[in-house]
């Protein structure tokens, strides 16, 4: 029995994220958003590219997922992964 992948409603969005943080170093945003995202894709049934990627940008930066999560709560702490963003919606869904 093959088993069906599913599109994430959010997934051309975050595709491009995704582009970017394979472009780009690590930044309290930038992690922030990698942490959101491998969060996001943790248990989907589809994407595998976007997940794979995610474990790309994560080995590109030489952390490990805890390690992610350890930066980002800090981040968070300090309520300055999104300073550089002029919105108050959030995008965890």
């Amino acid at each position: 029995m093959k088993s069906e992948e599913q599109q994430h409603p959010q997934y051309h969005k975050d595709r491009r994220i995704v582009n970017t943080l394979l472009a780009e170093k690590h930044t309290p945003y930038n992690l922030a958003e990698l942490a959101r995202l491998k969060i996001r894709y943790q248990h989907f049934p589809g994407a595998k590219d976007i997940q794979e990627d995610l474990e790309k940008v994560l080995a590109k930066w030489e952390l490990t997922e805890e390690k992610l999560y350890e930066k980002t709560r800090q981040i968070h702490r300090k309520r300055q992964a999104y300073k550089q963003k002029d919105t108050d919606k959030e995008d965890w869904l």
